[in-house]
């Protein structure tokens, strides 16, 4: 019996562990940016976008399909970081393979 007990106090301990990193996670930010800093993008753990900032040289309505490709490559710069950052910071919690956010 005394088995079943550590047992559930070490799940306890794993899912209050999982539920800090993912508070964690959430609380954590990025900038990606693109065109040489033309296009920047800020996003958190959960890949939502905090803020974009677009230079005003690139507002040339001639450029719309340019600035669409740089906000685009701007976001995936900005998840790339942040997936790096889970990653490494998951390291010894979650098991091979797993992924958050959940």
């Amino acid at each position: 019996m005394n088995n079943f007990s550590d047992l559930m106090k070490q799940a306890q301990k794993m899912q209050q562990q999982l539920m800090d990193a993912q508070k964690k996670i959430s609380e954590t930010s990025v900038e990606g940016a693109s065109g040489g800093g033309m296009v920047t993008i800020k996003i958190n753990g959960k890949y939502e976008i905090q803020s974009l900032v677009i230079d005003p040289k690139l507002l040339n309505p001639e450029d719309a399909t340019m600035v669409s490709d740089l906000v685009v490559a701007a976001y995936n710069d900005a998840k790339k970081k942040i997936e790096e950052q889970i990653s490494s910071g998951m390291g010894g919690i979650l098991p091979p393979g797993m992924k958050l956010p959940f």
